[in-house]
C-alpha cells in the first residue's frame, strides 16, 4: 500500500515501510478475531435468534422501515437507457402517489447508467448506487476498475458496490486484495463503498470471516453478501458471521461498517429475518439505512403489499 492508501485502511494499526513481511499484518488481523467460525454453531445461533425474535419483528412498522433500506436494483443484460429511466420513474411516482411513506434508500444499476438515474431521479433522499469495478466477476486490470468507478462517480453515483477479488482471496494474496479495495475507495472518496464478498462462493464461516475482516481493514463502508448472479445469494448464516465481524471491528477500532444483504431476498418474511439478525447482533445503532441495506428488485413490492394490505405493485 502507498502511504495515501493506508489512510483509508480504517484499522487503527501502524504501517512501517521497513516491514519485510507484509502478509503479517493481514494474518494478524485475521488471527486476532474471536468470531465463531464453527459452521454448526453458526447455524444453531441463527436458528435460535430467528425462533425467538423474527415473529415479533414482522410488523407494519418494521416493514415500512425495511422498504426505506432497499437498494432497488436492476442489473439485467437487457437494461438500456430507456428501461432504466422507466425503472427510476417508478420511484418518482411512488413519492408522488404515497407521500406518507418513506421511499427506497437507493436505486442500484450498472455503472454506465449512473447518469441516466441522476438525470431521471426527482426524489430527494434516494441515492444513485452503481455496481462497478467489473461487476460481477471483478476480473479486470485494476486500471480498468479504477477508470470505471471514476466515470460512474463523475456521472453522479452516490454509492459504489464492488466485488471482492476472489482470485486474490483464494490465493491468499491479501496485500494485493487490500490494495485494490483501498485504491478504489480512494476514487470513491467519502461516498459509501460496499464490498461484495460473494458468500455463496466462499461458503464456510471461516472464509466469510476472513473476507469480512480484510474488506473492513481496507477501508470499505459496507460489507455485502452476494451479487445474486452466479453463486448462491444471501444466507442468514453468512449475515450472522458478517455482523459478528462488524461488531468486533467496531469494538476494536471504533468505526461503524454497514451490512448489506442481497441475492434472492424476495419476501417480507425473508427481509424481516435479516432485520432480526442485524438487530440482535449489532443492535439499534445499525437499524437505519446508513448502515443497513437490502439489495433487491421484487422485495419492495412485497413489503409495500405487507404493510398496506393491498395487491398494489408500485415498483
Amino acid at each position: 500500500m502507498s502511504n495515501h492508501e493506508h489512510e483509508h485502511c480504517g484499522c487503527g494499526c501502524e504501517h512501517h515501510e521497513h516491514d519485510h513481511k507484509p502478509m503479517d499484518k493481514y494474518m494478524t488481523a485475521i488471527n486476532q478475531s474471536t468470531v465463531n467460525i464453527d459452521d454448526a454453531a453458526v447455524t444453531a445461533a441463527v436458528q435460535e435468534i430467528i425462533d425467538k425474535h423474527a415473529a415479533e419483528n414482522n410488523t407494519p412498522e418494521v416493514q415500512q422501515f425495511l422498504l426505506n433500506c432497499v437498494d432497488l436494483t436492476t442489473l439485467a443484460t437487457e437494461d438500456s437507457e430507456s428501461s432504466v429511466a422507466r425503472f427510476v420513474q417508478k420511484v418518482n411516482d411512488f413519492d408522488n402517489n404515497y407521500p406518507q411513506y418513506k421511499n427506497v434508500a437507493a436505486i442500484c444499476v450498472y455503472s454506465n447508467f449512473a447518469a441516466v438515474v441522476r438525470g431521471t431521479l426527482e426524489v430527494s433522499g434516494v441515492d444513485v448506487a452503481v455496481c462497478s469495478a467489473c461487476f460481477p466477476s471483478s476480473q479486470a486490470h485494476i486500471e480498468t476498475k479504477i477508470a470505471e468507478t471514476a466515470l460512474a462517480v463523475a456521472d453522479g453515483a452516490d454509492e459504489v458496490d464492488i466485488v471482492l477479488n476472489v482470485g486474490y482471496f483464494k490465493d491468499e494474496a491479501y496485500e494485493e486484495l487490500c490494495d485494490e479495495i483501498a485504491e478504489i475507495k480512494h476514487v470513491v472518496g467519502d461516498r459509501p463503498l460496499k464490498v461484495i464478498l460473494e458468500t455463496g462462493l466462499l461458503k464456510s464461516a471461516e472464509a466469510i470471516r476472513r473476507a469480512s475482516i480484510l474488506s473492513m481493514y481496507s477501508g470499505c463502508d459496507f460489507i455485502k453478501t452476494s451479487t445474486g448472479k452466479i453463486y448462491p445469494g444471501a444466507s442468514l448464516e453468512a449475515a450472522y458471521v458478517m455482523c459478528q465481524c462488524i461488531k468486533e471491528y467496531f469494538i476494536q477500532h471504533g468505526r461503524m461498517v454497514g451490512f448489506k444483504a442481497s441475492g434472492g431476498i424476495r419476501t417480507t418474511e425473508d427481509a424481516v429475518k435479516y432485520y432480526t439478525i442485524v438487530k440482535e447482533v449489532l443492535g439499534e445503532k445499525w437499524l437505519n439505512n446508513k448502515y443497513f441495506r437490502i439489495g433487491a428488485s421484487s422485495l419492495a413490492n412485497s413489503l409495500f403489499q405487507s404493510f398496506t394490505g393491498t395487491d398494489a405493485k408500485p415498483f
